[in-house]
């Protein structure tokens, strides 16, 4: 792909701050960048050359947008696409990142478990799914309680919860219910897992060549949700090798070309050991990884850009600790403006993002504040003190 000439025209279908922070990184290259979401002043479309505002699971509306542009590259960065859609653009000579296939096998959560675990055999969570809340009750007696139950397509953590016994089922049940994305009526329920710690493993595919991984990075969530993260994290060298191994076999039968976000839990094992265990993935740029901004030579959205554009990653290393701390809203707000930032930028090392977002509602992420240090703790201080100075008000 990197033999034809620049400029190159992309289409991101969704248009959140992952993906503006992919058009900044195509604009740098020189590319066109055609931003598509369900509605209008999303935060890639204020760095685009062109918006467009459609129904994002709406398969003719989707096709003909696509049909329109003509873009060399289509980069989905939400999983709430119409799927099927993409796979007919893709029959029609349209290249979709990564592939039409691994998006909609990671649209879901049952289709990527079901790859994980039963096609590839890797170590995963426990897990069954279940129709209805009598079903969700059969299935997660026999996992031990507490177990954690998810629908199978969300987003953000939405519809996510953990039930402590069966009196919680009921609530689990409608909480899914209402989180979920999609007509479909299904969730999955897992064994919990006391683990160690959480890490997100961006695993680099180009179209041609070996693939590559960034330093780990640790993560907290709450609500599902990412909060905080760090890089690098510390894995033990079998540690390492064992999550490098599961993230190659996993996107090496997604296939095409990009950056994926594969998660994982770091578990004890009762012989005083650890074990690595495969939990999701996005094929697509991964919100822990905002991060890479502050903690990498090259941010996961360049490395996402030149997989995908053909052109050449020399090198992948950390460039000292770092770390992040989402901004998240307080309150319902039809406007917003922010308040604290100077405050916040007289942390030393220190970057602030704010999303553009149009609109606030409770803890949804507004903003990141990103910092590098003298080591991982001098790090997570300085973005936690950041994040903690800005606050999100009504606009004018």
């Amino acid at each position: 792909m990197a033999s034809r000439p620049f400029p190159r025209t992309l289409m991101l279908l969704g248009s959140g701050e992952l993906g503006k922070e992919v058009a900044i990184a195509a604009q740098r290259l020189g590319c066109r960048v055609i931003a598509v979401d369900r509605y209008a002043g999303a935060p890639a479309m204020q760095v685009a050359d062109t918006a467009e505002v459609i129904a994002m699971t709406d398969p003719e509306a989707l096709k003909a947008v696509v049909r329109r542009h003509r873009p060399d590259v289509l980069i989905p960065e939400i999983e709430a696409l119409a799927v099927d859609a993409l796979a007919e653009l893709e029959a029609e000579g349209i290249t979709v990142i990564p592939t039409a296939r691994a998006t909609a096998v990671t649209m879901n959560r049952d289709r990527i478990r079901d790859l994980a675990a039963g096609e590839l055999g890797l170590r995963t969570a426990r897990f069954a799914y279940a129709e209805s809340a009598e079903q969700l009750a059969a299935a997660a007696a026999p996992l031990g309680w507490p177990v954690v139950v998810k629908p199978v397509m969300s987003s953000s953590g939405k519809g996510q919860s953990v039930v402590e016994g069966p009196e919680g089922i009921t609530a689990a049940w409608e909480a899914a219910m209402a989180g979920a994305r999609g007509s479909g009526a299904r969730v999955i329920v897992e064994e919990f897992l006391r683990f160690e710690q959480e890490i997100t493993l961006l695993t680099v595919k180009p179209w041609q060549g070996p693939t590559l991984f960034c330093p780990p990075i640790g993560h907290l969530q709450e609500r599902g949700d990412y909060q905080t993260s760090w890089q690098p994290a510390h894995l033990d060298w079998d540690q390492l090798a064992a999550a490098q191994s599961m993230a190659r076999a996993v996107t090496d039968n997604l296939g095409g070309a990009g950056l994926f976000g594969v998660e994982f839990f770091v578990c004890a094992t009762p012989d005083g050991g650890s074990e690595v265990v495969f939990s999701e993935l996005s094929p697509r740029p991964h919100d822990t990884g905002l991060v890479t901004l502050a903690g990498q030579n090259l941010s996961e959205f360049e490395l996402h850009l030149r997989a995908v554009l053909g052109l050449p990653i020399p090198e992948i290393r950390s460039t000292g600790p770092a770390a992040s701390r989402v901004i998240l809203a307080e309150d319902t707000l039809e406007s917003v403006a922010y308040t604290g930032l100077e405050q916040a930028l007289a942390e030393t090392d220190v970057q602030v993002l704010l999303f553009g977002k149009p609109e606030a509602r409770p803890q949804r992420r507004m903003g990141v504040a990103l910092a590098s240090g003298s080591d991982l703790e001098e790090a997570r201080a300085r973005a936690d003190r950041a994040a903690g100075q800005v606050r999100v008000v009504a606009g004018p």
